[in-house]
């Protein structure tokens, strides 16, 4: 059955995209349960290739930032994914980060108010044809919950497992029990079996994301003050070298999945466990880049 794995995210790598296209086909015909594009390589462009070149498989934006185009291209491009492959697209947004944002003059200082009102407008272009749904991301609980207003589903990217349940109480019952209501996370995971190997990829991966403002905060929400206060020291002190040294490995393996098959496997149900319907892995490897890490993949999944 297409639903008995877990989805994966993919990225578009320069200069690997035919290889890309070709792991596309593969992912589906092994029955996993969707394919997630990150903005990086134009995840957009992503879903429109994965529309034309698979026939089952769910796939969608995780995430695209609502700041990066126009709200009536956004909604020819999504209108056109969503009929080509005869509804399975969603387009997952959200508000990016300032990294991201700086360069391109943008800033997000209402990502609230700005959310609603792009979803609200992209709603309203004119002429375009259906819409896909459109999936919010979200970490902290007014984001939540304006995704269960307004939106058909959440995507949280890096969430805290042992936080989930107070996330999702957020949500009104009756959303929770909508079976159409997608709630999903982007869970880093890399596959070895010398855990510490595994974990130290993972951490170096969240390493970038705790120099972020909002990601520190929700993990402080989440139970991890004292690893964020030390983030922050090194911060302080210019010393980002050593921000990975304060991510414990309680609160990694909280946020993430490594290790040996059998215990990615295990984790895997542990979030299904929290609350998650869809855990989407982001597979990074030891010993290589993407393909690598889905080689390895499919060696735990099938």
């Amino acid at each position: 059955m297409l639903n008995d794995k877990p989805a994966v995210s993919l990225a578009a790598v320069p200069g690997k995209r035919k290889a890309i296209l070709e792991l596309i086909k593969e992912i589906e015909t092994r029955g996993y349960h969707g394919i997630y594009c990150p903005s990086i390589g134009d995840g957009l462009a992503l879903c429109e290739a994965i529309a034309l070149t698979t026939e089952r498989i769910e796939f969608g934006t995780a995430i695209a930032p609502i700041y990066f185009r126009s709200v009536e291209e956004y909604a020819a491009t999504i209108s056109f994914i969503h009929e080509i492959s005869a509804g399975r697209f969603r387009f997952g947004v959200g508000v990016s980060h300032e990294p991201a944002l700086s360069p391109r003059g943008l800033r997000n200082d209402k990502p609230l108010a700005d959310t609603r009102d792009f979803v609200a407008n992209v709603k309203a272009v004119p002429r375009v044809g259906d819409l896909p749904p459109i999936i919010l991301g979200t970490l902290r609980d007014k984001m939540v919950r304006l995704a269960a207003e307004i939106s058909d589903g959440i995507v949280f990217a890096n969430g805290v497992r042992s936080h989930m349940t107070n996330s999702l109480a957020t949500i009104p019952h009756r959303t929770m029990e909508n079976s159409n209501f997608f709630i999903a996370n982007m869970i880093p995971t890399c596959i070895d079996e010398n855990l510490a190997a595994a974990r130290a990829v993972n951490r170096k991966t969240l390493s970038r994301y705790a120099l972020l403002p909002n990601y520190r905060n929700y993990w402080k929400a989440a139970g991890y003050a004292r690893e964020m206060a030390n983030v922050e020291a090194c911060i302080s002190a210019d010393n980002i070298e050593g921000v990975a040294e304060c991510l414990s490995d309680r609160w990694l393996d909280d946020t993430t999945i490594a290790g040996s098959p059998r215990r990615v496997r295990d984790e895997v149900e542990k979030w299904k466990a929290a609350g998650i319907k869809t855990p989407i892995l982001v597979p990074s490897s030891t010993r290589g880049g993407q393909l690598q890490a889905f080689a390895e993949l499919f060696g735990v999944f099938g």
